[in-house]
C-alpha cells in the first residue's frame, strides 16, 4: 500500500514539475503505450479463438489513445502556433477518425500506422523540448534564481 501511495506520489509531483514540452512527451508516451497495448491484443485474438474480453481491452486501449489525441487537439494555441497548429489540429483529428475506424473494425495495420505516426510526433518533440530546455536554464540563471538556498 505504501509503495502504490509512493509511485502516485512520484507520478503527480513528475506532472507538476514538467515543462510544457515534457507534458506533451507524456501524453505521446502514453498513448503509444496504450496503442501497443490494444496491437498486443489484437495481434494475440487473430492468433488464437476470438475473446470477447480482449475485445473489450482492445476497445479500451484505443479509447484511451484517442483521448489523448483529443487533448493534444484542445490543448493547441493557434495564435502562437499559426500554422503548424493548424496542420497539428488536421492530424490529429485524422488520427482520430482512424483510430475510430481501426477500433471498430480491429484493423491492425490502421492502429499500427496511427501508433507509428503518433511515435515520429512524439520524437519531434522531444528534440524541440531538448532544444528548449537548456534556454530555459539560462532564462533562469539571468533571473538570479538560486537553488541552492
Amino acid at each position: 500500500m505504501a509503495y502504490t501511495n509512493a509511485i502516485s506520489a512520484y507520478r503527480e509531483t513528475r506532472i507538476k514539475t514538467a515543462s510544457q514540452g515534457q507534458l506533451i512527451i507524456m501524453l505521446y508516451d502514453e498513448a503509444i503505450k496504450s496503442l501497443d497495448k490494444a496491437l498486443d491484443l489484437i495481434t494475440s485474438n487473430a492468433q488464437g479463438k476470438k475473446d470477447p474480453s480482449k475485445i473489450e481491452h482492445i476497445n479500451n486501449s484505443v479509447l484511451k489513445a484517442q483521448e489523448i489525441i483529443t487533448e493534444l487537439s484542445v490543448s493547441l494555441d493557434f495564435e502562437q502556433g499559426g500554422e503548424i497548429a493548424k496542420n497539428l489540429f488536421a492530424i490529429y483529428n485524422w488520427f482520430s477518425q482512424e483510430l475510430l475506424e481501426g477500433n471498430i473494425t480491429q484493423d491492425f495495420n490502421r492502429i499500427k500506422t496511427i501508433r507509428d505516426m503518433v511515435n515520429d510526433l512524439r520524437n519531434a518533440w522531444h528534440v524541440i523540448a531538448s532544444e528548449k530546455a537548456p534556454e530555459a536554464a539560462e532564462k533562469k540563471a539571468a533571473l538570479g534564481i538560486n537553488i541552492a538556498g
